[in-house]
């Protein structure tokens, strides 16, 4: 099973729909499953040094402060459901993302998944800026990624080209929002969807992948 998924890290539907697709695949464990993770920047228009978080919000949704506390608060409880810890209090810049984008392109493919969720358990419970190479290093070093080396790769943006082909391809391929998944290149899931719906989804990939 091949699954594609379409995310950006300071997403947090992207985190809900990460956290409701790995239920659904540790309750189905059918086959095998690889996992290739794409970028999709939401707004790559944001400085290294990045926003002022609440006021950046409130200028993209077009919403005033009461109304985007009320949407903090609701995403938060959609994640408690789910298992998910999203602390808006913690986080104090909107950031630029394809610096954390190139630590996962960089991350070995058998941490890669780990590495996923620690970038957004950085953001949206300790909330540190993900932006900064200080912060992807030490994520890096906890799952004994070589910081030297590491370090040297984040700063030469060795992989920033990519990421921005990759997410402007989604785009030019009809994907205008995220968290997407595709499975096995037949079955798409857009949002962040429920256990159940991506349970539906991993048996219809498979039927349809039988009667090729």
């Amino acid at each position: 099973m091949l699954i594609d998924i379409f995310h950006d890290t300071v997403c947090p539907w992207c985190r809900i729909g990460k956290k409701h697709l790995f239920d659904a695949l540790s309750q189905w464990q059918q086959e095998t499953v690889n996992i290739r993770w794409h970028p999709f920047l939401l707004d790559d228009t944001v400085p290294a040094s990045g926003y002022e978080f609440r006021s950046f919000m409130q200028e993209r949704k077009g919403i005033q402060p009461e109304a985007l506390e009320n949407l903090f608060n609701e995403t938060k409880l959609i994640g408690a459901a789910s298992g998910v810890k999203l602390d808006f209090d913690k986080i104090t810049l909107a950031v630029n993302t394809k610096l954390s984008h190139q630590l996962i392109a960089i991350a070995p493919d058998d941490i890669k998944n780990q590495v996923v969720e620690a970038i957004y358990q950085a953001y949206f419970e300790d909330g540190l800026n993900i932006g900064d190479i200080n912060v992807l290093v030490e994520i890096g070093k906890t799952y004994h990624m070589e910081a030297t080396e590491l370090r040297y790769q984040l700063e030469n943006h060795n992989f920033f080209d990519k990421i921005v082909a990759e997410s402007s391809f989604a785009r030019l391929n009809g994907i205008t929002s995220v968290p997407f998944f595709i499975l096995n290149n037949k079955i798409q899931v857009k949002g962040s969807g429920s256990v159940e719906l991506f349970i539906q989804a991993l048996n219809r990939a498979v039927i349809m992948e039988a009667k090729i």
